[in-house]
């Protein structure tokens, strides 16, 4: 069988994709703001506001920035994909400290997010030639080392010490812990399937439906 070289699948509809990118951008205020678990008092509730506000704030910064790196860099098109991802990665770039940072300071995080995300991508699909259809691994893991890092740039009881052994932390529990489950369930019930349904789709073998059949037109 003749290998093709590894390509983008588009999206079967950028509409579709950007109102779940939405949902999570919404969903994000509860994920931040629930974390001051309380508003009973006129200290906590400010909190919370300020919370709301440099999650909002961190999140547009970061699509536009990724929307804006698309345009300079990416040969002048506009990338909706790249400009969703760069909401997220601002999300997840405030995300680790989103009460001190002033507004304009989840500006820059969120910004800064945003270029990373979309380097980060380039980077791990065309020179690590990692598969990551989504981009979760730039979103969640390269943005989350960024925003734990910008901790320090806000809080002064963080230290670039302490949130460097933490990413090494996290990096080496999710590594191991993963390896561990991915290699146990390789040698079990296996982890691929077959080329032959690979060509077809495993929508097709699975559950019997194409996820897009204006390909085989």
């Amino acid at each position: 069988m003749i290998r093709r070289p590894p390509r983008s699948t588009p999206k079967p509809s950028s509409a579709a994709s950007d109102v779940y990118k939405r949902q999570l951008w919404f969903g994000w205020f509860g994920f931040n703001g629930g974390s001051e678990l309380i508003v009973s008092n006129v200290l906590e509730a400010n909190a919370v506001a300020l919370i709301f506000v440099n999650t909002n704030t961190a999140a547009a910064a970061g699509a536009i920035a990724a929307l804006v790196a698309s345009l300079v860099f990416g040969g002048g098109k506009a990338d909706l994909t790249m400009a969703l991802n760069g909401a997220l990665a601002g999300l997840v770039s405030i995300t680790a400290e989103p009460l001190t940072p002033s507004p304009g300071m989840a500006l820059v995080i969120g910004a800064i997010g945003g270029v990373i995300v979309y380097f980060s991508i380039l980077g791990l699909d065309k020179v690590l030639k990692i598969d990551d259809p989504v981009g979760a691994i730039s979103v969640h893991g390269t943005c989350g080392i960024w925003g734990l890092l910008a901790v320090c740039l806000t809080n002064g009881d963080a230290s670039f010490g302490a949130q460097i052994m933490g990413i090494v932390a996290i990096f080496l529990w999710t590594f191991v812990t993963a390896g561990i489950v991915w290699t146990i369930l390789k040698v079990t019930i296996g982890i691929r399937i077959s080329e032959e349904e690979e060509e077809a789709g495993a929508d097709a073998t699975d559950i019997g439906i194409e996820a897009y059949p204006e390909f085989t037109r």
